[in-house]
């Protein structure tokens, strides 16, 4: 069986390699895909390219190359949670588990999509004008990521610079175009996917701890793992534990 694993916002598959890297041979193979404006993924000009449709169909083709014969498992964290339920909505049958972690099915109230759009329109543009290392250091500094330095002083360095290797263009296209409020909603057709899921998000992650739990509700084989002691990047805070918890499902 082949295990995909899907990256954050300005995140990559050489990030989440080391997260494949301990998966992969007892799950069988594990691979790390690059979302559209990310790591090695093309980088266009256009924003229609980095629509949410655009995403899960490139990734989906991604898929089929990996695996033309069989279902995958797949994995998604926050951004790549968002693609990974698209995908499963998009091309069930692609798709024989999943597993997501800190992942929102989008915004359902009109009112509300807008406005975030808009805020990821304002992120964007002043990425593109103000450059990556300022827009990186404001990201970083979010009270998702509080615990990140933690971690240690050199992991956190390099987990900063990882970032600072991307592309403005690559990264404000994908807030413009599969940002959540971008992204259609997701909440109506979550009731049609059939295979089992797995919500997971960090015990001090308290909003997608409450989305994991609500889509767990919604799904008809969901079920919800929370990560005691991590935030919203439980895969980094705490990787035994996700790896564990990832690991039963998917046996």
């Amino acid at each position: 069986m082949t295990l995909i694993l899907l990256h954050g916002f300005m995140g990559s598959a050489e990030g989440m390699k080391p997260l494949a890297d301990q998966f992969d041979g007892a799950l069988g193979e594990a691979v790390a895909i690059d979302l559209l404006g990310h790591g090695e993924a093309a980088k266009p000009a256009d924003v229609e390219a980095y629509t949410m449709h655009a995403t899960v169909e490139y990734v989906a083709s991604q898929i089929r190359e990996i695996s033309p014969d069989e279902p995958i498992d797949l994995f998604g964290y926050s951004m790549g949670g968002r693609v990974a339920l698209s995908l499963a909505v998009a091309h069930p049958q692609l798709v024989r588990r999943l597993a997501v972690l800190g992942a929102s099915p989008g915004l359902a109230d009109t009112a509300e999509r807008i406005a975030r759009q808009d805020s990821d329109h304002v992120l964007a543009d002043r990425l593109e004008r103000e450059g990556l290392e300022a827009f990186v250091n404001d990201w970083l500094s979010l009270p998702m990521f509080a615990a990140l330095p933690a971690l240690g002083a050199e992991w956190f360095r390099e987990y900063r610079q990882q970032r600072l290797t991307g592309e403005p263009t690559g990264f404000a296209n994908s807030l413009r175009g599969a940002g959540t409020g971008a992204m259609p909603p997701l909440h109506d057709r979550l009731a049609e996917l059939a295979m089992p899921i797995l919500f997971l998000a960090g015990a001090n992650d308290e909003k997608f701890a409450n989305l994991g739990a609500s889509m767990s509700a919604a799904v008809a084989d969901g079920s919800l793992v929370v990560i005691d002691g991590a935030g919203h990047a439980a895969h980094l805070e705490a990787p035994d534990l996700v790896i564990a918890a990832v690991s039963a499902f998917l046996r």
